[in-house]
Order: structure tokens, then C-alpha cells, then sequence
């Protein structure tokens, strides 16, 4: 069977993927509890990104720093071990869902799912409207999602029993 596939599996090969594997209906009914978490994450990413220029650079000078220099310092390293915990914290709501970041920098979130039989995510960022794409596992290519995996699964027929009189 070639396409994206509703089978279920116990194996995982990415952190933070779990043992759940989701269709585009289920990824796509979770995006309003994700979308705010997802924006956390790409925050506070973006926030330890602008403390650690100036604190690598205080690091490197710390034997010649005046006071205040030093306090800052230490502010510093408070303010990035806060942002780092955060950071942690939003990714381990995803995580806790059964989801993966794949990039924390843009707040893109991975869905798992199979396709032909292989370890994929529908991808999300924060700035889709709804969830357009998706990757192989080991892949980083995101690829749009074709318009038939977005309809509804029909549900199997119920076999048919016979009726007491």
C-alpha cells in the first residue's frame, strides 16, 4: 500500500513521538491546544538565543570585569537557566502529547504518523493556519499534504447480525 496510512504502531524513532501515531483529522483537531505551546517554545528559543552572545562574551572576560559587569554576569546566567527550564517545560507539554519538535528555533511541531510503512510527522508552525505538511522521520523536507489524506476515514461496515422475533 503506497500513502499515508491510519495503521498503528508500538515503535517510535523519535524523541518525544512516543508510542501514538495520529491521522491528519486527530493532528489537525489538536492545533488550537498546540498552537499556544508551540509559540512558547519558539520563544523562549528565541529568547536564550539573544541572552547567550552577551553572556559567552562576559564568560570570556570574567577575570577582568568590574563589579556591575559581574552582576550582569550573573544575571545572565540566572535569566538563561530560567529560559532554558521554560523552554524544556513547553517542550515537554508537546512531548507529553505525543509529540516532537523538530525545531525549537520555529516553533515546528511534529505530528507522528506512518507513510508506506515508515516513521513520519505531519509538520506545523506557528504561522500555518492549519496543518498543511509533513516529513519522513529522518527526512527534513516538508512536503504538502495531498487532499486525500485530509478527507475522513469511512468506518468499516458493520457485519451484519441476524434479529430476534
Amino acid at each position: 500500500m503506497s500513502g499515508f496510512t491510519e495503521h498503528k504502531s508500538d515503535k517510535s524513532e523519535r524523541r518525544g513521538s512516543g508510542d501514538r501515531l495520529l491521522t491528519w483529522n486527530e493532528s489537525q483537531a489538536m492545533l488550537a491546544l498546540v498552537r499556544q505551546i508551540a509559540r512558547d517554545v519558539r520563544q523562549h528559543r528565541q529568547h536564550l538565543d539573544r541572552l547567550r552572545p552577551e553572556a559567552d562574551r562576559l564568560e570570556r572576560l570574567r577575570h577582568d570585569l568590574n563589579w556591575p559587569q559581574r552582576q550582569r554576569r550573573y544575571q545572565l546566567q540566572d535569566e538563561i537557566t530560567k529560559a532554558e527550564g521554560d523552554l524544556r517545560h513547553a517542550a515537554g507539554e508537546l512531548e507529553g502529547l505525543g509529540l516532537a519538535v523538530l525545531d525549537d528555533q520555529t516553533g515546528l511541531v511534529g505530528f507522528p504518523t506512518l507513510v508506506n510503512n515508515r516513521q513520519a510527522f505531519f509538520s506545523w508552525q506557528p504561522e500555518e493556519e492549519g496543518l498543511q505538511y509533513w516529513n519522513f522521520a529522518d527526512d527534513t523536507v516538508r512536503r504538502p499534504i495531498p487532499e486525500d489524506w485530509m478527507k475522513p476515514r469511512e468506518a468499516a461496515p458493520k457485519p451484519k447480525t441476524k434479529s430476534r422475533k
